[in-house]
C-alpha cells in the first residue's frame, strides 16, 4: 500500500470539518469586531489552539485575548480584587454587546459565566454536551510586549506571553507544512494515555521533539524517542513565564505511554508498508493508516486514541 497516501486519509479523521473551522473563526471575528471599538480596548487577538491551527475536532471552543488601556483601568494589575473587577467588565461588556435577548451589536451570548482567568460566553445552551464557547480574556500590554493576566483564583495578576507560541508554531509549519497536522495527531494520541495530558503539554513538546525535515512516519518515531527524555520532570512555558503547563502531571505515566509508542514507531518504520500499517493501528488506534483487507477487531494499544475522556477546561495563560 501507499503509505503516504494512507497517512493522507487518517489525516482527515483527525481533522475538524473545515466548516466547522469556519463558523469558530466567524463567531471570534464577531466578538472581535464587536469588543474592538470600545474606547477602553486596544487591541483584540485570538490565542489557543484554533488561532495556532493545532485545533481538534470538534470545535467547540474558542479564546480571545482582549487588551485594554490600563490609564483607563488604573487599579487593573493590582493584587486584590482587580481580576475580579476586570472579569466582570469583561462580562458586563459582552452582555450589551452580543447578549441573546439585548445585544447592539449581534445577540449571540446566552449566559456569560467568569472563570479564573476568562469569562466563558456561552453561544450553545450551557447543558448541551460540547456547548460552544467563546472564551473572553482581558489582559494589559506591558512595555516588554508581555501581557498581565488576572487570577481570581490566586487574586493577582501574571506574567505571559501567548504570542510567543503562536510564532513558534508558525515558524515550525513554514518550515514543514506536516507540523500542525502532526501535531493534531499527537494530540487525539494523547487521550489513550492513561492519565490525564493537556493538549497544550503535547503541543509544547511537539515544539521540542517533533523534526521537520523527515516524512511523517519518522518523524513520529523521532518524536516518540526525544520525548520520551524530554519529559523530564514536566513541561515548562516555553516563553519562559509560567512554569509548568501541568503541575500535576502524572509524568511517569506519559513517560511510560511514550516509551511504548517509540518501541512500536520504530517496529513500523522498520516494517514493509502493509505490516508497517497494522503496527501504526497498534499505536494511533482503528482509523490510522491500515489496508482496508488486514483491518481487525483487536483491541487497540492503550497508547491509542480511542480513550476518549472529556476534553478539560484550560486556565493556563501559556495557552
Amino acid at each position: 500500500m501507499d503509505l503516504n497516501a494512507a497517512f493522507d486519509d487518517y489525516q482527515k479523521t483527525v481533522d475538524a470539518a473545515p466548516e466547522q473551522v469556519a463558523l469558530a473563526r466567524e463567531r471570534r471575528d464577531i466578538f472581535s469586531d464587536a469588543l474592538r471599538a470600545e474606547g477602553d480596548v486596544v487591541e483584540v487577538f485570538g490565542s489557543g489552539s484554533l488561532r495556532r491551527s493545532t485545533q481538534l475536532k470538534p470545535v467547540h471552543d474558542v479564546d480571545l485575548i482582549v487588551v485594554f488601556d490600563q490609564e483607563q483601568h488604573t487599579d487593573w494589575g493590582s493584587p486584590g480584587t482587580s481580576s475580579q473587577d476586570a472579569l466582570d467588565h469583561v462580562r458586563k461588556r459582552v452582555n450589551t454587546l452580543l447578549g441573546e435577548t439585548n445585544g447592539t451589536v449581534d445577540q449571540l451570548v446566552r449566559l456569560g459565566r467568569t472563570r479564573d482567568r476568562a469569562v466563558k460566553c456561552f453561544i450553545d445552551p450551557p447543558e448541551q454536551d460540547d456547548a460552544f464557547t467563546v472564551d473572553v480574556m482581558p489582559a494589559l500590554r506591558q512595555p516588554d510586549n508581555t501581557l498581565q493576566l488576572p487570577s481570581t483564583r490566586q487574586g493577582e495578576w501574571n506574567t505571559a506571553d501567548p504570542e510567543y507560541l503562536i510564532r513558534a508554531v508558525q515558524l515550525r509549519q513554514e518550515k514543514w507544512s506536516c507540523f500542525r497536522p502532526m501535531v493534531r495527531v499527537l494530540k487525539l494520541w494523547r487521550h489513550g494515555v492513561p492519565t490525564k495530558v493537556k493538549s497544550l503539554v503535547i503541543e509544547v513538546l511537539a515544539l521540542e521533539c517533533l523534526p521537520v525535515d523527515k516524512n511523517r512516519p519518522e518523524a513520529l518515531k523521532a518524536f516518540f524517542t526525544a520525548a520520551a527524555v524530554e519529559i523530564g520532570y514536566g513541561v515548562e512555558d516555553p516563553a519562559g513565564h509560567c512554569g509548568a503547563i501541568q503541575p500535576d502531571l502524572d509524568v511517569a505515566a506519559l513517560r511510560s505511554a511514550l516509551e511504548n509508542a517509540r518501541d512500536l514507531a520504530k517496529r513500523a518504520c522498520a516494517a514493509a508498508a502493509d505490516d508497517a500499517a497494522q503496527v501504526w493501528q497498534e499505536l494511533l488506534g482503528e482509523d490510522s493508516p491500515v489496508p482496508e483487507e488486514k483491518k481487525t477487531t483487536q483491541a487497540v494499544a492503550v497508547v491509542g486514541p480511542t480513550l476518549l475522556r472529556p476534553r478539560p477546561v484550560k486556565d493556563a495563560p501559556q495557552g
